[in-house]
């Protein structure tokens, strides 16, 4: 029995895997902030209401863990399955937990320091992979999932 090698699909010749994947990444991303705020709602009663005076913290933390966790278990985040969007990894494999938090350290270092996120979004837009600065540093690709290979 052979493994199959797995590569990651080639924009010029599967144009299709890459389909409108910068402006599902925004959806994705505003659907996942939701379910974030959503969370940390949740959370906040076993706070004793403190979770209030830290609340962005709080919504922070809970999004960072759902992040990671769907992320390592599905290879996308509730976000992204509802957009038909999954990661993969420079392999072309599934995100495992590794993979998954360090793609996530990375999304969250981009959203805190601004210049870092400006290019990030500019690379999405004009790279033939729509790969973020973080997706560059990893390798990784966002992919249409109903294009699967």
């Amino acid at each position: 029995m052979s493994i199959r090698d797995y590569t990651l699909p080639d924009p010029d010749t599967q144009p299709e895997f890459y389909a409108d994947v910068p402006t599902k990444r925004l959806v994705a991303f505003v659907i996942d902030t939701i379910l974030s705020i959503i969370i940390a709602i949740l959370i906040l009663p076993f706070t004793a209401f403190i979770g209030l005076f830290f609340f962005a913290f709080l919504v922070s933390a809970a999004g960072f863990v759902y992040r990671v966790v769907t992320l390592a278990t599905g290879s996308a985040t509730w976000g992204m399955r509802l957009v038909s969007l999954e990661m993969r990894d420079r392999n072309g494999q599934r995100f495992d937990l590794v993979s998954a938090f360090l793609h996530t350290v990375g999304f969250y270092i981009s959203c805190a320091v601004f210049p870092l996120q400006l290019i990030s979004v500019v690379l999405m837009l004009t790279t033939a992979r729509a790969q973020g600065l973080s997706d560059h540093v990893m390798g990784c690709v966002a992919i249409n999932r109903s294009a699967r290979f």
